[in-house]
């Protein structure tokens, strides 16, 4: 008999174990009550009250950033770039000498331009004398009056030629000059395109360098037709409307600036109008052809009716809320007109007004006129939680009972 006993225990053991785990595992697993089944037809949900509050309006869209002067520095004249006067990525002001070609053929012309201007301002000066002795003499009637004419027509030629000269004085010096070359604008300079003993030419594409102001800077963005209106309208009552550039994930705000204007047509081909603004770009968090998020503030709305957009459903009628009824017990249905949107929250411009409450979650088997009990969605998560809590403990002790009896 005490043989059998002995066999027989293991087998009492392991099913006694099986049992205790079933158990262990059923109560940790069971679905607490959330409070939110129908009970007799009612359905418990939870509610939202509609408030007043003020309300930014603004249109949101992707931009670009844009330099308000780009230019590519080239050499005007032809020669050889014996200077560089900057470092890349290096800030300049406008007229400040960044680089420098040979200037001596330039100053050999120059010099040769000088002579030839000189040469003949002395033939000029000597026919002019030779006009006033035969204009004398024409007095007397010592020569022919057709050799005074010859006379003055001579002069005026070398006149004619004198002012040529000017001319290519002026040229070779404008040549001259060339050769130093100047920042055309200030701004930050990019990567140098050629090295000094190189030749340059006035017909190189790639230019010495690039220079692009960067401070102000200016982003270029598109809102649709569909917004143009209210646009315009915030637009006349004040054109210095304000803008924020935020970076892609919209997660941090990269500068504030002003709008500088609104395109003069729409572009039919997208339904949308381009709008720039322009940024003062101090710490230079906006870099040129940088893609941002702008928000575009058209003004606020003062004591606005918001309610949570979740509360917001979409039928064949348009939005629509449940609002609860004077008795507190049922909903009804009840078309609204929406706004503009503010977070988590929207503006009801129509339907509802403050002091109202919305159903915000259990709205899934809500119809017109149905019992509905109103519950504290944080009371029942901390009961849920406190019973799942105490549940695990409880489990976690039936385990540690279970494995106590095992080595006994």
């Amino acid at each position: 008999m005490s043989k059998k006993r002995k066999r027989l225990r293991p087998v009492v053991i392991s099913l006694i174990t099986v049992s205790l785990l079933a158990g262990v595992w059923f109560v940790s697993h069971r679905q607490p009550d959330d409070g939110k089944k129908p009970h007799n037809g009612i359905m418990a949900v939870t509610v939202a009250p509609v408030t007043a509050k003020d309300v930014v309006l603004d249109l949101t869209a992707l931009g670009t950033v844009t330099s308000n002067h780009t230019v590519t520095v080239r050499s005007r004249v032809d020669g050889q770039l014996d200077k560089v006067m900057f470092e890349e990525g290096q800030t300049v002001r406008q007229g400040q000498l960044l680089a420098q070609i040979d200037p001596r053929p330039f100053q050999a012309q120059l010099t040769q331009a000088e002579g030839q201007l000189l040469r003949d301002q002395a033939l000029l000066q000597n026919a002019r004398l030779d006009l006033e002795r035969y204009r004398q003499l024409l007095a007397q009637n010592s020569i022919a009056k057709q050799q005074v004419d010859t006379q003055e027509a001579l002069v005026r030629q070398y006149q004619g030629t004198v002012k040529v000269d000017h001319g290519a004085v002026d040229n070779a010096r404008l040549q001259l000059g060339y050769s130093r070359i100047s920042a055309p604008v200030s701004g930050r300079v990019g990567l140098r395109q050629v090295d000094p003993g190189n030749i340059v030419h006035a017909s190189d594409t790639n230019g010495l360098v690039v220079i692009t102001q960067v401070q102000p800077i200016n982003v270029v963005f598109a809102v649709p037709e569909t917004q143009l209106t209210a646009l315009l309208e915030a637009y006349r009552q004040n054109p210095a409307l304000k803008v924020e550039a935020r970076n892609r994930d919209n997660s941090a705000k990269l500068a504030e600036g002003r709008l500088l204007t609104v395109d003069n047509q729409l572009n039919t081909s997208t339904g949308t109008v381009s709008l720039k603004a322009r940024f003062a770009n101090a710490d230079q968090a906006l870099f040129p052809n940088q893609f941002v998020n702008v928000r575009l503030q058209l003004g606020v709305q003062q004591q606005a009716p918001v309610i949570p957009a979740v509360a917001v459903q979409q039928g064949r009628g348009g939005s629509y809320v449940y609002a609860v009824n004077r008795d507190q017990k049922t909903v009804s249905v009840r078309q609204i007109k929406t706004g503009a949107t503010q977070n988590d929250d929207v503006v009801v411009s129509a339907g509802l007004k403050p002091g109202e409450r919305v159903v915000v979650d259990g709205v899934d088997k809500l119809r017109e006129g149905a019992k509905i009990r109103v519950i504290d969605p944080a009371s029942l998560d901390g009961k849920a939680g406190g019973k799942g809590r105490h549940g695990k403990r409880a489990a976690s002790a039936g385990a540690a009972h279970a494995a106590s009896a095992s080595a006994n």
